[in-house]
C-alpha cells in the first residue's frame, strides 16, 4: 500500500491509556489518519495524577523495571525517558517488624555477575531468611529458569502449589516471593496463575542482571501519560477527543466501520478498541468474538494507596517494602507532588480486596500506627493530611486459568482489533503490558492494510 493509499485510511482508537496511545502513534507514523476517542477528561487511563489543594497527586504509585522494553521505548517517544530514570542496579530496602523488636533492614541487590550469580551475594546475606530458606530459594530460581512461561499447563495451577512443590516455606514466600509477586501481579501467590509468575520472575530476575532495576517517575504521571503523550499525539497528527464516549460501533458501506459518539457518526477503515474488558464486551458487535463472554470471565483486583503528609522528614530513602506489617511498599513522592514542607508518603497496597471498601478513619487508624513501628521517626511527627484512592479494577486478576481467557489483537471482524493489558501480552497488568498490547494492535491492523510494519521492539520483530 503506498502512503497515499495510507493517508486516505482513517482508524479510530477507541480509549487514551497507555495501549491506546501506542497503538493511536503507531497507526499515526505508519500514515493513517488517525482519531483517538477518550470518555475522561485525560489521558493516561489508571495512571494518572489529580489536583489535592497545592498537591500534584497520582492516584496510586507506578514502577518499571529495565526489562520493560516496551514502556521504555514509550517513555523515549513522548520524550519522558530523563522523567523517569532506573536505579544505577537493583536496591531493594526491606524492613522487617518482629514483635517485641525495632525494624530490622535487609537488602535485595544484584551484582554485575552473570546471571543467576547476580542475585547470590544478595541472597546469601538476606536476613529475613534462614540460611536452609536461601538455599531452597536458590534450587526454586534455578527450577524456574527452565520452565516455558507460554506452557498452557503452567496456567492451570496456583504459584503457591508450585512453591511448595519446590520446597519453599511460608517465611520464603512471605519474604521473597510475595513480596515481588504482589506487587507485579497484583495477586499472592495462592491466587496467581504459574504461568504469569514465571514469565514476572524468569523474566524480572533470570533473564539478565539488570533486568529487575527499578524506575519510577519522578513527575507527576499525569506530566507523561497526559501533557507528554499528548504532544506527542499532536506531533503524530492524531486527533485527540477527549470527554467523548463511544456509544456504539457498527459495520457501515463497503467494509468500514461507524463508531457512533455523542454528537458524530465516525466512518474508519480501523477500529481498535484499547478499553477495559467490560467496556470491550459492551461494544463488540456480534460476531467479533467467538466466545465474547469469556471477557466477562476475567476478574479485576483492587489496589489500595494510602497517602500520608508530615511536617517533618521521617524516612531517609526514595521507597522500601516492609515485612511482619499490613504496609507493603512505600514511596517518598514529596518532591515530585510539589510539596513545599515536610514529607509526603505514598503507600501502595496490592491485592487490597479485603481493604478496598474500609473508611478512611479505619485505614488511618490501622496505618499510621504501623508506619511509627517502620519509621521511628514518625513519633510525633504531625500528620498533616490523610486520605486514600481506590483503583477497585486496578489490573485484572492474574488467576489460574485467565490465560485461556485473554484475547489477541485480531478479532472475527475484519478491521476492528482490541487492547489493553487485558489481552493476550503474556504480561500481567503493567504499564509494560499495555504498551505492548497496542504494538500487537496496531501491527495487525497495519497488516491486514497490507502495510510494512517494523516493531518497534526488536526482541519481538
Amino acid at each position: 500500500m503506498t502512503d497515499d493509499d495510507m493517508r486516505s485510511r482513517h482508524a479510530v482508537v477507541v480509549g487514551g491509556g497507555l495501549a491506546g496511545i501506542t497503538a493511536a502513534l503507531q497507526l499515526a507514523e505508519a500514515g493513517m489518519s488517525v482519531t483517538l476517542v477518550e470518555s475522561r477528561t485525560r489521558l493516561g487511563g489508571l495512571a494518572f495524577s489529580f489536583r489535592r489543594g497545592d498537591l500534584t497527586v497520582d492516584n496510586g504509585q507506578h514502577v518499571y523495571l529495565r526489562c520493560c522494553t516496551a514502556y521504555s521505548w514509550f517513555l523515549d517517544r513522548i520524550d519522558g525517558a530523563h522523567l523517569a530514570p532506573l536505579q544505577d542496579r537493583l536496591d531493594v530496602p526491606v524492613l522487617d517488624v518482629a514483635p517485641r523488636r525495632g525494624p530490622r533492614l535487609g537488602r535485595l541487590r544484584r551484582t554485575a555477575l552473570p546471571v543467576p550469580l547476580h542475585l547470590a551475594a544478595g541472597l546469601a546475606t538476606y536476613p529475613h531468611l534462614s540460611l536452609a530458606e536461601r538455599a531452597a530459594v536458590g534450587r526454586a530460581a534455578l527450577a524456574l529458569q527452565k520452565l516455558d512461561p507460554a506452557d498452557p499447563a503452567l496456567d492451570g495451577i496456583d504459584f503457591a502449589t508450585w512453591l511448595g512443590r519446590h520446597g519453599q516455606s511460608a517465611r520464603a514466600i512471605e519474604a521473597l516471593w510475595d513480596l515481588v509477586g504482589v506487587a507485579t501481579l497484583n495477586a499472592t501467590a495462592s491466587h496467581a496463575s504459574m504461568g504469569l509468575a514465571a514469565m514476572v520472575f524468569k523474566t524480572g530476575l533470570l533473564s539478565e542482571p539488570g533486568a529487575a532495576d527499578i524506575g519510577w517517575a519522578r513527575v507527576p504521571l499525569g506530566e507523561l501519560h497526559d501533557t507528554l503523550a499528548r504532544k506527542a499525539l499532536d506531533s503524530a497528527g492524531v486527533r485527540t477527543e477527549l470527554s467523548t464516549r463511544v456509544r456504539g460501533i457498527s459495520r457501515a458501506d463497503l467494509g468500514r466501520w461507524q463508531v457512533e459518539v455523542e454528537d458524530e457518526l465516525m466512518e474508519a477503515d480501523t477500529v481498535v478498541l484499547a478499553v477495559p474488558q467490560r467496556e470491550a464486551h459492551a461494544l463488540l458487535p456480534e460476531g467479533a468474538l467467538e466466545d465474547p463472554d469469556r471477557l466477562l470471565d476475567i476478574g479485576t483486583a483492587p489496589i489500595l494507596n494510602i497517602h500520608v503528609l508530615y511536617d517533618r522528614k521521617v524516612l531517609r530513602r526514595p521507597f522500601f517494602a516492609a515485612l511482619g506489617t499490613p504496609v507493603q511498599w512505600v514511596f517518598d513522592r514529596t518532591e515530585a507532588s510539589g510539596l513545599a514542607e515536610g514529607q509526603y508518603l505514598a503507600l501502595s497496597q496490592s491485592a487490597a480486596e479485603d481493604e478496598i471498601d474500609t473508611p478512611v478513619a479505619a485505614l488511618r487508624e490501622r496505618y499510621l500506627p504501623e508506619l511509627e513501628r517502620l519509621l521511628p521517626a514518625t513519633r510525633g511527627a504531625e500528620v498533616r493530611d490523610f486520605f486514600v484512592t481506590r483503583e477497585r479494577t486496578a489490573t485484572f486478576a492474574p488467576s489460574p486459568g485467565v490465560g485461556r481467557l485473554r484475547p489477541g489483537a485480531r478479532t472475527r471482524a475484519p478491521g476492528l482489533y482490541l487492547a489493553g493489558a487485558w489481552t493476550a501480552t503474556g504480561w500481567p497488568a503493567t504499564m509494560e503490558g499495555a504498551v505492548r498490547s497496542g504494538f500487537s494492535a496496531a501491527g495487525a491492523a497495519l497488516s491486514a492494510l497490507g502495510r510494512h510494519h517494523e516493531h518497534p521492539l526488536k526482541e519481538a520483530a
